[in-house]
Parts: C-alpha cells; sequence; structure tokens
C-alpha cells in the first residue's frame, strides 16, 4: 500500500472483490450492467481496516457529529462495525447498532439491536445505494425508536434517486464513491488485464 492512500486501496479493493459486469437484476427491481456486492469487500479483513479509516475519516469532516452509526441488516452491519472501531482508535465514540426488517417475534420484540438510547444521535449507514428506499426504511425505524437521524452515509451511491428521495425528507447524503467511478475503475482494471 505505499504510495497509495486508504481510500485509492478501498476502491481497488471494492473492484476487485465486489464489482461484477453483467446483466444484474438489483433489489429494487430495476435492471443494471454492473452490480456492487460490497459485502465482499467490507466483510474482509482489509476492508473493514480500509472502511473505518474512509468511512470514519468522511463522517468526521461532514461535522454531523452523530454518537451512534449503523442502518439494515446485514449490509450496513460490517460497514458500521467498522467506523464504530476506528472512532474509539481515533478516540472518539461512536456506537454501531442494527435495524431488524421486522422486529423479532420473541425475546424482547426489537427491531432495533445494539443499545440504541432514545437520546441518540444517528447516521444511518448503507453498503450499496441505489433507490434510498433501503435507507429511508431504516430512518424510519430510528425515528420511530426516538433517535435523530442526521443523515446517511453510504460506501457507494449508485446515483439512481437516493440522494433526491433522501434530501427529500431532509437528509443529508455522504458517499464514499459513485457507482459510476467504480464502474469506470473495473473497466480500466479490466483494459489492463
Amino acid at each position: 500500500m505505499a504510495g497509495m492512500n486508504h481510500r485509492d486501496r478501498l476502491r481497488e479493493l471494492l473492484v476487485e472483490r465486489s464489482v461484477r459486469i453483467g446483466d444484474f437484476t438489483l433489489s429494487s427491481g430495476v435492471r443494471s450492467s454492473y452490480y456492487v456486492d460490497a459485502r465482499q469487500t467490507t466483510m474482509s479483513a482489509e476492508g473493514q481496516v480500509l472502511v473505518g479509516y474512509v468511512a470514519f475519516d468522511l463522517l468526521r469532516r461532514s461535522g454531523l457529529e452523530p454518537s451512534h452509526v449503523g442502518g439494515l441488516t446485514m449490509g450496513a452491519d460490517p460497514v458500521s462495525y467498522a467506523i464504530a472501531h476506528r472512532s474509539w482508535l481515533e478516540g472518539r465514540h461512536l456506537d454501531a447498532y442494527s435495524v431488524r426488517k421486522k422486529a423479532k417475534e420473541h425475546g424482547t420484540a426489537q427491531r432495533i439491536e445494539g443499545g440504541l438510547p432514545k437520546d441518540a444521535r444517528c447516521v444511518v449507514i448503507e453498503d450499496c445505494m441505489t433507490t434510498g428506499s433501503s435507507a429511508l426504511a431504516a430512518v424510519a425505524a430510528v425515528r420511530e425508536h426516538g433517535p435523530e437521524v442526521l443523515g446517511v452515509l453510504t460506501l457507494v451511491d449508485r446515483e439512481e434517486g437516493g440522494r433526491r428521495l433522501l434530501e427529500s425528507e431532509g437528509l443529508e447524503l455522504l458517499s464514499v464513491f459513485t457507482g459510476q467511478e467504480l464502474l469506470e475503475a473495473a473497466r480500466r482494471e479490466g483494459a489492463a488485464r
């Protein structure tokens, strides 16, 4: 990694492990010529370190100052945990939480895991955003629980309406990469092989 910054290496790792070019149907139902399976990167040891550095730095520079980060399980989980870990190493204290797709039907019947207090200041996390509807579902669950939602951070913004939807709800979107940036890097990498 000599001479390469953390963001550049994370982009390279996403291209190596997560970006696929072909014909795909996304969870939104939209057809796409590429797919980003971010978990192939975010759940790797190196990916955890890089996501922690890069996403925590983006949050720090944003001025949002959350106390908690999290989103819909399972895509948001490794990103949230990496940010929480990095925050501790940086002398900050950001805890993570997970939002279940639906409340548990046993025990305490919680929808949000991780001890999210009612007075928390949250940033909702996404690994890869298309329309923004998943992020908005997580925002609604967090707000219903009581905490304030400051904004949304996504590792990859496919730029297919998510930003517009979130901004219409008064939420700022922070994105580490655009889908186009990763697609162009993947094409360059493919041409270089």
